[in-house]
C-alpha cells in the first residue's frame, strides 16, 4: 500500500470525511452527498477522489457498476497525522503552546476544557 502523502487539502478532507461516514462509497454517492451541501460538478468529485487515491488516502476496488472507494487509513490515524503536521509547522513541534492557547481561549467551551483536563490527568497516571 502507498504511504499517504501530505495531509489532505480542505477540499480533499471534505470528501474523505464523507467516505469515512459511509465506510466506502462510489463517486456517484459522494457526488450526491456533496450536492446536498453545495453545487459541485461530477467530474470534480471524480478527479478529487482519483487524487486522494494517488496520494494514498483512498483505495478503490471494482464494484458491480463502478469503483468503490474506501479509506486507506483509519480516520483517527489521518487526523493524528494532520494534528502532528500542524504542531510541527505552527508550534515547531511542541504541543505546549497549542494547549496553552486552548486553555486561554474564551471561545473553547468549558466542557471541552474539562475533557482536556481529564485526559491530561489520565495521561499523568500512565507509566
Amino acid at each position: 500500500m502507498k504511504q499517504p502523502k501530505a495531509v489532505p487539502t480542505d477540499q480533499e478532507l471534505e470528501l474523505l470525511k464523507l467516505v469515512w461516514q459511509r465506510g466506502s462509497a462510489t463517486v456517484r454517492e459522494i457526488f450526491n452527498d456533496l450536492q446536498q451541501q453545495r453545487p459541485v460538478a461530477y467530474t470534480t468529485v471524480l478527479t478529487m477522489m482519483g487524487v486522494l487515491e494517488r496520494k494514498g488516502h483512498l483505495k478503490k476496488k471494482a464494484g458491480e457498476r463502478a469503483y468503490v472507494y474506501s479509506p486507506a487509513q483509519p480516520e483517527e490515524r489521518t487526523r493524528g497525522r494532520m494534528v502532528q503536521e500542524f504542531v510541527d509547522r505552527v508550534f515547531d513541534g511542541s504541543a505546549k503552546p497549542l494547549l496553552v492557547h486552548l486553555m486561554e481561549n474564551p471561545e473553547i467551551p468549558q466542557e471541552d476544557i474539562a475533557a482536556i483536563e481529564a485526559l491530561l490527568k489520565a495521561r499523568k497516571k500512565k507509566p
